[in-house]
């Protein structure tokens, strides 16, 4: 289907105009159903910043990596239409000059995970001294 869909703009508008509703309303659900003790809540969102759904977070992050790295693990996936898929969106220089924090995921999975839990403690950190570290 994302052959298809990524290289047809007019199939492309119509599923997402059947999709992104029920997307944003399973979100705003998601979101709603946070209990109070929730200190950080995460989603991700391939088209963050092309919307305007950004606004809704704190905090924004750009896990980037080398093109042909993550054309590779795209392909690898069997995601075809790879390059339609990509047309559509802001760039990866793009989206990190518009995020919060910039991470690079040119490594495993294990690295990833460990950058990810970095971030996650210095905003637990924030958070203790109220902002101020």
């Amino acid at each position: 289907m994302g052959a298809k869909v990524f290289n047809d703009p007019e199939e492309l508008a119509w599923l997402e105009s059947q999709i992104h509703p029920l997307v944003g309303e399973e979100f705003r659900g998601w979101l709603e159903g946070l209990g109070p003790e929730t200190k950080f809540a995460v989603a991700e969102i391939p088209l963050l910043f092309e919307g305007e759904m950004y606004r809704a977070f704190d905090h924004t992050v750009a896990i980037v990596a080398h093109e042909e790295i993550r054309q590779d693990r795209a392909r690898s996936r069997g995601h075809e239409g790879v390059e339609g898929r990509e047309a559509r969106q802001l760039s990866q220089a793009e989206k990190a000059g518009r995020a919060d924090t910039v991470i690079e995921n040119d490594g495993t999975p294990e690295e990833l995970e460990a950058k990810l839990a970095a971030l996650l403690d210095s905003f637990e950190s924030e958070l203790a001294t109220g902002g101020q570290g």
